[in-house]
């Protein structure tokens, strides 16, 4: 070392020269070892084995898939045996499960958006079922189905689903009447813990396409087997678009309202049923209107006296029920019960513009 609290140059010049290298070498070393790491997650077998997880939380998990087969073996009845009647039965039930998944890859998928997207996807793809056999019976110029089935979908909300979601909650909570529109629970709402995604979002975003381009062929099936099933079955059309066909559109406003109710979150359950009803009424029904005008087809709104009717004592009903905001299990049964005389009022109807279709 040189004089005092003076360095040595050449130390000096070889700690500069000598340090950084080794340094470097070591940053090289563990960069190299962390690209590693990145291109051994991508591996095939992982791959894979996520490939496979996502195919079990979609098409396996839930219950409710147990009804996919369904679908198939109404394409393989339709070039078979021909027969209408249980070609439509086959698709309705093969749809059912292709909605409620659909409405979950809904769910999936607005989990990585902000709220404005996501309810703008919610808006849009948790009406996806009913807005593809509106155009698909659009197209084989089917008006008075095409109305009937989304007038059949807002009394379903309202009095099947929302009955249904009463009576399972006060069935569980028994003891008590279980309230809604309460500051306190919206307060509540607000410290839940937020949904984790399941999947990620490329997958649901594959899974939308994938579920809606399934759901459009099973559609067309279904639309086109509604006449032969009317006659095979004896059945009215209006009893079968008023009725059957809502079912397939709301499985997963079904589950997910039945499912919030028994948690004792009837303010969702409201979303839930309602909700649906407003979007169908204030974006669904004028969406097929546009449509039908660029098809060349006169669908409008003008529904019949009875359906008008209908559809009018159906929202006093619900409004009386929902004024005291409180719910049970015997307002639950009052909705089912109301909605059932709806379903036996248009199974005797005469419909006079159904032979026009």
């Amino acid at each position: 070392m040189g004089p005092v609290g003076k360095p040595d140059p050449e130390l000096h010049e070889e700690t500069l020269v000598s340090l950084p290298l080794d340094a470097r070498k070591m940053h090289t070393f563990e960069h190299i070892g962390s690209l590693a790491a990145v291109a051994q997650s991508f591996t095939p077998r992982k791959t894979r084995s996520r490939l496979l997880m996502s195919i079990y939380i979609v098409l396996i998990k839930a219950k409710i898939n147990v009804l996919l087969p369904f679908g198939p073996l109404a394409v393989i009845l339709h070039y078979l045996t021909g027969k209408q009647g249980w070609v439509f039965f086959f698709s309705l039930i093969g749809i059912t499960p292709l909605a409620e998944r659909l409405g979950y890859a809904t769910e999936q998928l607005a989990c990585y958006t902000g709220p404005t997207v996501g309810g703008l996807l919610n808006a849009t793809f948790g009406n996806a079922t009913e807005m593809i056999i509106s155009i698909y019976a659009l197209k084989n110029g089917m008006i008075r189905v095409v109305q009937q089935s989304l007038l059949g979908s807002i009394l379903s909300n309202m009095l099947l689903v929302l009955g249904c979601a009463f009576f399972a909650g006060g069935v569980v909570h028994y003891s008590k009447d279980q309230t809604f529109n309460k500051e306190e629970r919206q307060n509540e709402e607000d410290v839940d813990e937020e949904d984790v995604p399941e999947i990620t979002l490329w997958e649901a975003v594959s899974w939308l396409a994938v579920l809606t381009i399934w759901i459009s062929i099973l559609s067309g099936y279904l639309v086109d087997a509604i006449q032969g099933a009317s006659e095979s079955w004896n059945m009215p059309v209006a009893f079968i678009s008023v009725i059957l066909l809502p079912i397939v559109g709301n499985a997963a406003e079904h589950a997910s309202a039945i499912m919030f109710a028994m948690k004792d979150k009837l303010d969702i359950t409201l979303g839930v049923a309602i909700g649906s009803s407003t979007q169908i009424s204030m974006f669904l029904i004028p969406f097929c209107v546009v449509v039908g005008w660029s098809m060349g087809k006169q669908m409008d709104l003008n529904f019949r006296l009875f359906e008008t009717a209908t559809l009018f004592i159906t929202v006093l009903v619900v409004t009386f029920m929902l004024q005291e905001g409180t719910a049970n299990y015997f307002k639950g049964l009052m909705l089912i019960l109301c909605y059932l005389i709806v379903a036996a009022s248009f199974f005797v109807h005469i419909d006079p513009t159904s032979s026009d279709d």
